[in-house]
């Protein structure tokens, strides 16, 4: 290793040396703006380090081609030769000059504590780098010989966890090309945290308290002011939620047994969280002074940026007056420059380009669409699924993120944005977009502009779902389930690390079987064998996929607007329907099928489909669904439970009398509870953006629907969607003591993820208390 590169002196030809994140920082630094000092050990000493490797030549060969005969498809062998090459490098020695030259230079900023930070850059222009974010990790070390040289090859492992292998083929880039540097950074504990968005609408600045890691791994809901870029003048101000905070931990840095597991089982061993006081929880994290700062200093690279670009900065804590500086800065990732686009709310994640298919009506249904097109509409109903699995992208006028809009792409893992105002007047049909499901924009793109965004931004879009790469997994004490409804989607969510099916929605499930019709219909139409044998058949796939682990079937609850064919209705349609269980006491001959087709899939031989009761509003409507299900001989099968969602208030109060009249579990539904505690319908996304489940009456509610079932000894999940759009509540979930989340295929990773951290703490403060006892 010949040298570092500091940031005061990187310079135009270093930029393949030192990545992009590195060279950018430099840039401004050298302006000089409020950035923290550092230094960056170049990709070529990650090359040097591989050739002293044994398998130097497949780990710097392009793998899909090389001959590991990598398939990356196959994601159990992803992850075994992923982990392989991992282990390879953090198990060789680092020579100890190069760590004493990072030592050396790192003791000039006299602290304890120190950040590793991934700068990527291609080694050939024939691929734009674009987002690149959750692929590598930044990582925090003690300052000292044994954990630089533990980071370091950490930090350099992560170019092969199976992630990156799989990101870079899909890509197409050769993995040769991929330049891997370090930036090397002083830490410090944080007063407060945060990020500044700037894009043509203004500047949104986010900050939470302490190190910005709750921020970046969205555990926590920041608080956030939108600002007029003009004039700096504040046009909105959102206090979030910030119930705990991160610092660092000083009662290792002495500790000679810190062993090499723990630097690799623990995401942050010298990071640790506290809650915040309840008083500092109702307090902006940035006062008016530091808030005109990072106001002032958006004004002030906007010359140096243009108009879109983020940063991250911090204002530690130090024994003089503390101040704002820089950590990072980006130029935004989905950023098209001089493109318009149309603010709305991300609802289903990825990009993607392809032309749009507006419908003016939405309450005529097309018959068909296109191939590969993005569909504009105002709004959905449950019976466009069949349409939408033709479509590569969704954009609504209406609805928020748990519409059915959102729902359904989240289902068939396809990008959508909602609550785009007047989209369907401001998108030309044929036009040109580029959706971004993760920032909720649509860019309209002119014929030249597509051609240059379409090369220089090519989205990975590949399954509906990534697969579970990521390193191994730490065991979970909480049951992760997962909600399907297509049998496609079988084959490859059976092999996720799940503890079987949540839910299984019957509605979507039967969707395209119905075709738009009530089933009915089909009862009246003498199809009931028919649709019996069809049933029985869909359900026996899940029980098979997924045996022994339990799979809960909810039972069909279709509200009467929600099927377009659908002129059957016992009751006066309204905005909750016939729904639920009242509508099996009214007329029960589908309820009865349903059962039977459960009783057909025992007969073959399993015991693991259990039925969850949907929409139940009283004690004697669940009653009476019990002796149905007793009456079909459901319950001969000792494993057989039969649970109801809770979604209607009133269980609030009748769960007890519900569990006398035997209920077995309960499975929390956030949409409905939050739209019934609050009033507020889920397809109205101006209404739920501050409506949501996060508001502290649904909290609340959560919250006592857990203790209850303790307190009567039953298990009780959650299926809503609130887990997966806001995991930052998965934590207060774990604390409580749920016993199930249950999320969407492509929100698995992060669920897993986010329960372990949060089980991780719970076991830390224990053992604290249990310390601060004996002590």
């Amino acid at each position: 290793m010949d040298k570092l590169y500091w940031l005061d002196h990187i310079k135009l030809q270093d930029r393949a040396k030192v990545g992009d994140k590195a060279f950018y920082l430099s840039r401004i630094k050298q302006r000089g703006y409020p950035v923290v000092p550092g230094f960056v050990v170049s990709e070529e000493v990650l090359r040097l380090f591989l050739e002293t490797l044994n398998s130097s030549e497949s780990l710097v060969a392009n793998l899909p081609n090389s001959s590991l005969h990598l398939d990356v498809a196959n994601w159990r062998q992803l992850q075994q030769v992923a982990g392989r090459l991992r282990q390879e490098i953090i198990h060789a020695t680092v020579p100890s000059q190069w760590v004493n030259t990072i030592l050396t230079a790192a003791r000039e900023w006299q602290t304890n504590f120190l950040i590793f930070r991934p700068s990527l850059t291609l080694a050939t222009k024939t691929y734009r780098l674009g987002n690149t974010s959750g692929l590598l990790d930044a990582a925090f070390c003690y300052c000292n010989e044994d954990a630089i040289a533990h980071t370091l090859k950490h930090t350099w492992s992560q170019l092969f966890r199976a992630r990156s292998l799989l990101y870079w083929q899909r890509m197409g880039v050769n993995l040769q090309e991929v330049n891997l540097a370090i930036l090397v950074q002083p830490v410090k504990n944080a007063i407060a945290s945060g990020l500044l968005i700037a894009n043509s609408s203004g500047y949104k600045i986010q900050a939470t308290w302490g190190l910005g890691l709750a921020l970046t791994q969205g555990e926590v809901i920041p608080d956030t002011h939108h600002i007029q870029q003009e004039t700096g003048i504040v046009l909105e101000r959102h206090l979030g939620n910030k119930m705990f905070a991160y610092r660092l931990d000083s009662s290792k840095l002495n500790d000679a047994e810190l062993a090499d597991k723990e630097l690799f089982t623990l995401d942050y061993p010298c990071v640790g969280a506290y809650s915040v006081e309840e008083s500092h929880q109702q307090q902006y994290a940035l006062t008016e002074e530091y808030l005109q700062q990072v106001i002032t200093l958006g004004h002030q690279l906007k010359s140096e940026l243009g108009n879109s670009f983020t940063i991250e900065w911090t204002i530690p804590e130090e024994n003089s007056t503390p101040c704002l500086y820089i950590t990072q800065v980006s130029t935004p990732q989905s950023a098209i420059p001089n493109i318009p686009f149309i603010k709305g709310a991300g609802a289903a994640r990825g990009r993607v380009t392809a032309n749009a298919y507006v419908v003016t009506d939405s309450h005529s249904k097309p018959e068909q669409l296109p191939k590969g097109v993005i569909l504009v509409v105002a709004a959905i109903t449950p019976d466009w699924l069949s349409l939408l699995e033709q479509a590569v992208g969704i954009v609504t006028a209406q609805g928020g993120v748990t519409s059915h809009a959102a729902i359904l792409a989240r289902e068939l893992g396809i990008p959508a944005v909602v609550n785009v105002a007047d989209a369907t007047l401001l998108i030309p049909n044929g036009e040109r977009l580029l959706i971004d499901g993760d920032r909720g924009e649509v860019y309209l793109l002119k014929a030249d502009e597509a051609t240059t965004v379409e090369n220089s931004h090519q989205q990975p879009l590949t399954l509906p779902f990534q697969p579970v790469v990521s390193r191994q997994m730490p065991m979970i004490a909480t049951q992760l389930l997962v909600n399907l409804s297509q049998p496609s989607l079988i084959e490859q969510v059976q092999n996720l690390p799940v503890d079987g099916v949540g839910l299984l929605r019957s509605e979507l499930m039967l969707l395209s079987l119905l075709k738009g019709q009530h089933p009915n219909f089909w009862l009246l139409d003498g199809r009931k064998s028919e649709l019996l044998e069809q049933l029985s058949e869909q359900i026996v796939q899940f029980a098979r996929a997924f045996a022994p682990r339990p799979v809960f079937y909810r039972s069909l609850d279709w509200r009467s607007h929600e099927l377009s064919a659908n002129n059957f209705q016992s009751a006066p349609q309204s905005i909750l329907g016939d729904r639920g269980t009242l509508s099996y006491v009214r007329n029960s001959d589908v309820f009865e099928l349903e059962l039977t087709a459960i009783a057909n899939a025992q007969k073959d031989g399993y015991d693991n489909i259990h039925l969850l009761l949907p929409f139940v509003r009283s004690v004697a409507e669940f009653t009476f669904c019990r002796q149905k299900v007793e009456q079909f001989g459901l319950t001969q099968i000792p494993q057989f439970q039969l649970w109801m969602m809770a979604e209607v208030p009133s269980v609030l109060f009748l769960l007890p009398e519900y569990v006398k009249a035997g209920v077995a579990g309960i499975s929390i539904g956030t949409n409905d509870l939050t739209q019934l505690l609050l009033g507020a319908d889920r397809e109205q996304g101006d209404i739920t953006k501050v409506l949501n489940e996060r508001h502290p009456a649904v909290m609340a509610a959560i919250a006592q629907l857990i203790q209850m079932s303790q307190t009567a000894g039953i298990p009780c999940s959650i299926c809503g969607q609130a887990p997966a759009i806001y995991p930052e509540i998965i934590d207060q979930l774990v604390q409580w003591g749920i016993t199930s989340i249950s999320v969407e295929p492509e929100a698995v990773e992060r669920t897993y993820q986010a329960i372990a951290r949060a089980e991780h703490r719970l076991l830390l403060q224990a053992a604290r208390r249990q310390m601060g006892q004996r002590g």
